[in-house]
């Protein structure tokens, strides 16, 4: 299903694969030595003291040309992953959407709901500058928005994601695997599920599960449907639905909900509402999983915190810092999720070997190859620990 691409387009993507591991690599590292030898000390000479939050650095970082040429390379490497993906899928997109037609057509796991509207925080921006977000049409029932979003977020991650694009889904599976190996859970949501790469993997793993795959923007799914059909993926189906209002389901119709990196697209009122519903879908005994990077806290250092900050400012994420800003912990319990039952662990991506390969020096560790979250989740109480409690 994937858009098939010419020797200069994968020319084109190649280079952004390579660029953005060189911007995340030598070249961003001199973000911090600019600071320390000249922002800092520039700070400390006009204030007398130290930074106390990461505004501070921000407004003094702006000021550093090493840093403003480094913000303006990567914003440009967004637009031109946006811009190579969009001529792909456009230059072909009435083979694809006859392909995503055929596939859903065959397969039955679609099911779309021009009823449910776009939250006003995705029509606002173009997330990750992706023009028209997620949801966006250029024609009826097309598929550009969730073909350009498969064929580009490799080079976003600098192929760190593996050939399918679905290293988040696989660390996940290994994790639940690893910690629970008995386990079988019958149905599984997955919320914010875009075109599938998280959710595809759980369905793989979990045959005999039950995955629903939600999302608002109808244009993604129907592209993630007709890619999990492509895939041989049948015990899936993608349903148009919001997070914030599951009425559709029952009371613990799910022994699994997740999120991945979806909760910072949020806003500061959808985000409560969502974990109180997937607290209510949630089965006793169940598990709830959401993936995101670390939240900001005292032991983070204020510029980690500000380097981290960027997506807010420079990539289309207006909900990014207010999220990783609050004590996550503390939603989820307002939610109905106690801090008892709570968790975080670390998430490590599965590397594809076939993206890199492993040297006979590299045993066990990966050497920062494979992307690495923070999971947030928590076991809801089985029904005689909650009615006990």
């Amino acid at each position: 299903m994937m858009p098939e691409v010419k020797h200069d387009e994968a020319a084109r993507f190649n280079f952004l694969t390579h660029f953005n591991r060189f911007l995340s690599g030598g070249i961003g590292q001199g973000n911090r030595l600019a600071y320390e030898k000249r922002a800092l000390p520039a700070f400390k000479a006009d204030h007398g003291r130290e930074p106390t939050h990461r505004g501070e650095i921000r407004e003094a970082m702006n000021k550093e040309s090493w840093h403003r040429n480094w913000s303006a390379l990567k914003r440009n490497s967004m637009e031109m992953r946006q811009h190579f993906g969009r001529q792909i899928v456009l230059r072909q997109l009435e083979e694809l959407m006859g392909k995503a037609d055929s596939y859903n057509a065959a397969s039955g796991q679609l099911e779309l709901d021009p009823k449910v509207e776009q939250p006003w925080y995705q029509q606002a921006v173009d997330i990750h500058c992706q023009p028209g977000g997620y949801h966006t049409e250029e024609l009826p029932g097309d598929v550009v928005a969730g073909a350009n979003y498969d064929i580009g977020i490799f080079a976003t991650t600098g192929g760190a994601l593996g050939g399918l694009n679905d290293g988040g889904g696989q660390a996940v599976v290994e994790w639940a695997k690893n910690e629970r190996p008995d386990w079988s859970p019958k149905r599984i949501l997955d919320i914010g599920a875009t075109v599938g790469h998280n959710a595809l993997p759980l369905a793989q793993a979990y045959p005999n599960a039950e995955v629903i795959a939600i999302d608002t923007a109808g244009a993604s799914l129907r592209y993630g449907a007709a890619r999990a059909a492509a895939l041989g993926v049948k015990n899936i189906r993608f349903i148009q639905a919001s997070g914030e209002d599951l009425s559709r389901w029952d009371d613990g119709s799910f022994d699994w909900v997740q999120t991945t990196m979806f909760l910072h697209e949020l806003s500061s009122k959808a985000m409560p509402k969502l974990l109180q519903e997937a607290n209510r879908v949630l089965a006793p005994g169940g598990l709830i999983f959401h993936i995101e990077q670390p939240q900001y806290s005292d032991s983070m250092p204020l510029f980690e915190q500000f380097m981290r900050d960027w997506d807010a400012f420079n990539n289309n994420e207006p909900f990014w810092t207010a999220m990783h800003a609050q004590d996550l912990k503390q939603v989820m319990a307002d939610a109905g999720f106690s801090r008892e039952d709570q968790f975080t662990v670390g998430v490590r991506a599965v590397v594809d070997p076939e993206i890199f390969p492993p040297s006979p020096d590299d045993d066990e560790e990966d050497f920062g190859r494979a992307a690495v979250w923070n999971a947030y989740g928590a076991w809801k109480p089985a029904q005689d620990q909650a009615e006990a409690a």
